[in-house]
């Protein structure tokens, strides 16, 4: 029986370089959603991935041309979650501050969904589609 070349040492998936694990380790323990975001971003890092998948999961990242992405979820997550409307803890605050949170957000929201934002990870994944 011989073996795969595939599966030599040099193809291995790398282990998370520092960064990134120093920002998901620093995430540990805030709330049970974080906990399975970051276990997600450390399956996707460190799984082995076809050409045609890693087109498709930049996109779904933050790549995708129609605004259904992982960051513009994340950007109406900020902004439902810094609005006393749709989070009830909030409104136990003084009205200017319900308002200053609720500005912040919708400003996170607008920013994060940018396309521009979106453009190098769409270029990255067409990058990949064009090979």
């Amino acid at each position: 029986m011989t073996t795969n070349p595939v599966h030599t040492d040099g193809n291995q998936v790398p282990p998370l370089d520092d960064d990134l694990a120093y920002v998901l380790d620093r995430l540990t323990g805030i709330h049970a959603g974080i906990n399975l975001i970051r276990d997600g971003i450390r399956l996707l890092a460190l799984d082995r991935h076809s050409a045609d998948k890693t087109q498709t999961l930049l996109a779904a990242l933050a790549g995708s041309s129609d605004g259904t992405d992982i960051l513009t979820a994340l950007a109406h997550l900020v902004a439902r979650l810094s609005t006393a409307d749709t989070n009830p803890c909030l409104r136990q605050l003084p009205l200017d501050q319900q308002k200053a949170a609720q500005q912040h957000g919708e400003t996170a929201l607008f920013d994060l969904t940018d396309p521009q934002l979106h453009q190098p990870a769409s270029e990255a994944s067409g990058a990949i589609a064009s090979h």
